[in-house]
């Protein structure tokens, strides 16, 4: 067993061979990683309105060194490329400001102002980048915003660029693809909470950054920590072809829903030769099914999108930049850029497809799929963010869902009942351990990773046990070319040593929260109700918006709450509560209390009040900082 922050011998071996194998002698990601410099935000921390850093990308100045033993090569080459910070020239009036958030911030500058494509994750963020283009460029005014899609790192920003005010009074359009804001909620709500704490071990936010830490999540450094916000979008683009002109700029858009995002888009400046990508050819292997959990995106029509990109625009456009990473300068060569992203969607879901007509499972596919010698040999091919392996597993999963249709695997007791037996039939924790450093020292680390599991999930107090897996989690981290499975390896073996980091980064931003339809707010509040304990509930409540001239009903009836309009027909509620809009939303998501809305005349009740009270006490309250490592 090694102790923490040492190498094994065989993990130190692989990276040795991915050194010789590999074609470091290939520079030009780092040329044009680097071309179009301007200036870097110095110092490069931004901090929030309390003095609070929430971005610190000075923290990754030890990527200047020479890769350590501890960091697959391959990966540390990836987070130099995305730790380069600052104000990029991508063509004549198009600007990035790269390295201050996850993602890539835009700026089109227009006739009047400037138009920003996808405002990082924060406020913050996004403000110290606006900044530092203001101060090179000058004080424009931004005349327009694009949202590409509806991840939060293409917002989240959003109120850090321009205000609702201006946006309300028509000196800013923000346009997004048709579903935008339907998605953007669901993703953030729906199963917020459980995401935001995986997020919290896929980029690693909790890690010390370092040869032994983080060193990125290869999509781009990490996340940043600052205050997510959100103004609906006021066009909708809804097909390919639609053509807009903000501020004087003529964009026409690509439709691509279903592939990166369910709501996404690519656009194409043709006065300027410049396509934008989106997050759908990007400098990595993408995410099928990213590790935080999400839908499963369709690597077919992935595939398809990019075929009709190159067809439509490439021969048209001298630069291709997406909202991650850097530009590729030459329609030559994003042409095949974008032929190679197309290719590796379409060869890992087709050879999936074939190998499961054969009766493989996913897990087998996983280890057997090699990607074409091409494909292989570009950089920007590699799995940095997915990969091969838990994307192949998607793409089965998409087809065929969970069951692999071999009968044992139907019925499986749980992980915790699992392991005990599992522990029982190997002869007991003690000969398990002993076994496990045998495999440990063999560099089988996987195998003992899945053993000791068993032996933790059987007893969480075994504290060898949650030593040697530490110790084994850390060296599968060591030795992961994909910077989100680094992250989740070292985090848990971060959380088995120190005990949990809960969700380091918000999920309950209230833009977002009052971005709710009436229909996604009580199903939101559907999703909380402790089913078995509402067994014998029955419950109708009417709720009267009166500036929207709306009437739903919400009914609890054996421990499900449906929602629907009422109609003049129906039978007549237990209670009935007649409000505006905005208070039904902060009442009901916590903001405001409902009793002091009724004490204060916001809120008319006719009925039986104490309704609501036993409703709302069949609500559950989510868990952000549930076991992941330990039962």
């Amino acid at each position: 067993m090694t102790g923490q922050g040492d190498v094994s011998g065989s993990v130190r071996t692989q990276n040795e061979e991915a050194t010789r194998a590999l074609p470091f002698g290939d520079d030009q990601d780092f040329a044009d990683a680097r071309r179009g410099f301007i200036a870097a935000l110095e110092p490069g921390v931004v901090e929030n309105a309390a003095g609070d850093v929430v971005w610190d990308s000075d923290g990754y100045a030890f990527l200047d060194a020479e890769c350590p033993p501890t960091v697959h090569p391959s990966l540390w080459r990836q987070s130099k490329l995305c730790a380069i910070q600052g104000l990029f020239e991508v063509t004549e009036g198009i600007y990035q400001i790269r390295g201050l958030d996850l993602s890539n911030m835009t700026v089109v500058e227009g006739d009047t102002g400037v138009i920003v494509i996808d405002p990082l994750i924060s406020r913050e963020t996004a403000a110290a980048g606006l900044a530092l283009y203001r101060t090179h460029r000058g004080d424009r005014p931004v005349t327009g915003v694009i949202y590409s899609h509806s991840h939060i790192d293409h917002f989240g920003g959003v109120k850090g660029v321009t205000t609702p005010e201006d946006v309300a009074a028509g000196r800013c359009p923000i346009l997004a693809p048709a579903g935008f804001v339907e998605h953007a909620v669901e993703e953030n709500v729906y199963a917020g909470t459980a995401m935001g704490r995986r997020a919290a071990y896929m980029y690693g936010a909790a890690l010390g950054r370092g040869p032994k830490g983080a060193v990125g999540a290869g999509l781009g450094p990490t996340t940043s920590t600052g205050t997510p916000t959100l103004i609906t979008p006021t066009t909708d683009i809804t097909h390919t072809g639609q053509t807009e002109i903000v501020d004087g700029v003529r964009i026409e858009f690509q439709m691509t829903p279903g592939t990166e995002a369910p709501s996404e888009m690519n656009f194409y400046f043709p006065d300027r030769r410049a396509l934008c990508m989106a997050e759908n050819a990007t400098h990595t292997l993408h995410n099928l099914l990213t590790l935080r959990g999400a839908l499963v995106r369709d690597p077919h029509v992935w595939s398809k999108y990019l075929t009709e990109s190159i067809n439509r625009y490439a021969a048209q456009a001298d630069v291709l930049f997406a909202s991650h990473h850097w530009p590729t300068w030459g329609t030559e060569n994003l042409t095949e850029f974008l032929a190679l992203q197309r290719d590796l969607y379409g060869y890992l879901h087709d050879q999936t497809l074939r190998a499961l007509n054969k009766g493989a499972v996913g897990i087998e596919i996983a280890e057997s799929i090699e990607l074409p010698p091409a494909l292989a040999a570009a950089w920007h091919t590699h799995g940095y963010y997915g990969s091969v392996s838990h994307n192949v597993k998607a793409i089965y999963q998409r087809y065929m869902g969970w069951f692999e249709g071999n009968p044992a695997t139907l019925w499986e007791h749980p992980p915790t009942e699992s392991a005990k037996r599992h522990v029982d039939f190997m002869g007991g924790a003690e000969q398990v351990l002993k076994k496990a450093r045998d495999s440990f020292a063999a560099g089988d680390l996987r195998w003992v990773a899945q053993v000791l599991n068993y032996v933790i999930f059987a007893d969480p107090g075994n504290r060898e046990a949650r030593a040697l897996q530490a110790d084994t989690f850390e060296q599968l981290g060591y030795g992961s070319e994909n910077g989100t499975w680094r992250n989740f390896f070292l985090m848990g073996a971060y959380e088995l040593r120190n005990g949990s980091v809960g969700t380091p980064t918000a999920t309950d931003a209230p833009d977002i929260a009052a971005a709710l339809t009436v229909e996604q707010l009580f199903d939101a509040i559907a999703l909380r109700i402790d089913g078995p304990k509402a067994w014998s509930a029955d419950i109708t409540i009417d709720w009267t918006m009166s500036d929207l001239d709306l009437v739903h009903r919400t009914q609890l009836r054996n421990g499900v709450l449906v929602h629907y309009d009422v109609s003049a027909d129906m039978p007549a509620p237990d209670v009935t509560f007649t409000l505006s809009d905005a208070d039904l939303h902060a009442a009901l998501l916590g903001a405001k209390d409902m009793q002091q809305l009724i004490a204060d005349g916001a809120v008319t009740v006719d009925g039986d009040v104490s309704k609501l009270i036993e409703l709302v006490g069949y609500l559950d309250a989510p868990d952000p900082d549930f076991a992941i490592v330990t039962p």
